[in-house]
């Protein structure tokens, strides 16, 4: 059966970029179908639920929403039908020599736990947030709001100005040598490497430009949706439909149909969806297995080295812990045999660090009264074929037990629900091959130019968002990427004339 429509948009993939990309072309004017091959949409950002207890099942730090409040600014829609709350605490850290300390969101009570808890110097503190608010208003502004395939965005007065302070971007040194660089603590740096796995990286071998993301956590600032995370997903989702999106669920694209320069549609098994514009949220690589003679594009896009995958366990848990808030992490004895294991070796490491997210600290019809809702964490490789099932029985042991000497009860005692994901699953759930949540690493410096454009240089009708190509993973990216996207769209097929 053939569907075809002038003007008609086909968007591959409902997750938060599918989605801002169908509402982006919807106020543009387009007939837009959403095809998702889940029973639902948000893909990583979705949720769980296990008896009495809800869990968001993946991203679980919400920044920049200005990005989410832009596209009911655009639909002609008030932004308040989408709720959140700044946080006032950010994370509570748990060091394995015993050092324990909650950061604020106020700069100067964060500042002086800092320099309580680690001995750090104020004023280096100090810098440090203003280097990374530079950075981050500097080449950040540049890298991840513009095309990075387009001579104009690095002749511009934005461009310039990174120019002229190129010593202070951290382009050409390590996160973690950067790190050493500025603090005396040896758990500082640990603590301020973590932000590599913001986008599934290593502090040992991605740019110091990375130095930026704290000033999304701690200069912006972190939020929290009412009705937890999957609120993104839901209020997009109805945002999409408002537009008149058509959202097809249980809809897996199984080939695309392309002639000349053009992409004409989609198949869905026998069902076809003919299409003037068609952005694809998938993963890049799996976008070019879906074109006939496509494979050595799927294949290059395929071997790049790809970011961090996780193991999530997710306990509804029997008993409060007040040792314990929203976002909590527990850090490993070895950070540099953590991330050896993970990128070099290819496996778990031995000693793990430890996420734990509990939203019902914020939104307590998350779990009974008298329980928790636990989101536990750790950083594993992609997906290559590892004896997986072994490898999530032995971390789950030594997950277990730092958690349970850490918080003072034995944890396997509290669990009343469990279920959890891992690499393969996260894959088969998501599409994300291998299941690599933020696409390829940051690893090398020059790792941004390695991403695919938002657009297509071989068919003019054929866009891409989403956490595989420009500008990366992560929600707030996401949803940057998306803007990119329809941004082509205008430009090479422009705006359809209004009926």
């Amino acid at each position: 059966m053939k569907k075809n429509e002038s003007n008609k948009a086909i968007v591959l993939g409902a997750g938060v970029a599918g989605l801002a990309a169908s509402i982006r072309l919807a106020a543009l004017g387009y007939r837009v179908t959403l095809l998702e091959k889940n029973a639902f949409c948000g893909g990583k950002l979705s949720e769980i639920r296990l008896g009495d207890y809800r869990f968001d099942a993946g991203p679980s730090l919400f920044t920049m929403p200005h990005l989410v409040e832009e596209l009911y600014w655009i639909s002609g829609k008030k932004s308040d039908a989408f709720s959140y709350r700044k946080l006032e605490e950010v994370c509570r850290y748990f060091f394995p020599e015993g050092t324990r300390f909650t950061l604020s969101a106020d700069e100067e009570k964060r500042i002086s736990t800092l320099q309580q808890a680690l001995g750090e110097d104020p004023e280096k503190l100090r810098r440090y947030m203003e280097i990374s608010r530079f950075r981050y208003e500097s080449i950040g502004r540049l890298f991840l709001e513009r095309c990075l395939r387009k001579p104009g965005t690095f002749f511009n007065s934005l461009a310039l100005k990174a120019y002229r302070n190129l010593g202070r971007l951290g382009l050409f040194t390590t996160l973690n040598h950067w790190n050493r660089k500025m603090f005396r603590n040896p758990l500082t740096r640990q603590l301020f490497n973590r932000y590599a796995t913001y986008n599934g990286s290593d502090p040992y071998q991605t740019p110091a430009v990375m130095a930026m993301i704290p000033h999304l956590e701690f200069g912006i600032g972190a939020f929290f949706p009412g009705g937890g995370m999957v609120r993104i997903t839901e209020s997009l989702e109805q945002l999409a439909r408002e537009q008149g999106v058509e959202i097809r669920t249980h809809a897996a694209a199984s080939r695309l149909e392309a002639a000349g320069s053009r992409v004409s549609g989609v198949y869905c098994g026998e069902e076809f969806f003919a299409c003037d514009v068609l952005v694809s949220a998938l993963d890049v690589s799996l976008t070019y297995t879906l074109l006939p003679g496509e494979k050595a594009a799927a294949s290059r896009y395929a071997r790049l080295p790809k970011s961090t995958s996780a193991i999530i366990w997710y306990w509804g848990i029997r008993r409060q812990t007040p040792e314990t808030g929203l976002h909590n992490l527990f850090f490993s004895f070895d950070y540099p045999a953590e991330f050896r294991a993970l990128f070099r070796d290819k496996t778990m490491p031995a000693d793990p660090s430890i996420y734990l997210n509990i939203s019902s600290k914020e939104n307590p019809s998350d779990a009974p009264d008298a329980g928790e809702n636990w989101f536990v964490m750790v950083n594993a490789p992609a997906n290559e074929g590892q004896d997986w099932d072994s490898l999530i029985a032995e971390t789950k042991i030594r997950v277990l037990d730092r958690l349970s000497r850490e918080l003072g009860f034995p944890v396997t005692d509290a669990i009343e629900e469990e279920t959890f994901l891992d690499p393969r699953s996260l894959e088969s759930r998501t599409g994300a091959l291998g299941g690599a949540l933020y696409g390829t690493n940051s690893n090398h410096p020059f790792a941004a130019f390695l991403r695919h454009a938002n657009f297509s240089s071989e068919y003019d009708n054929l866009f891409f968002c989403g956490g595989t190509v420009h500008p990366g993973g992560g929600i707030p990216l996401a949803l940057q990427s998306a803007r990119l996207a329809v941004e082509y769209v205008k430009e090479k097929c422009g705006i359809p004339a209004q009926n």
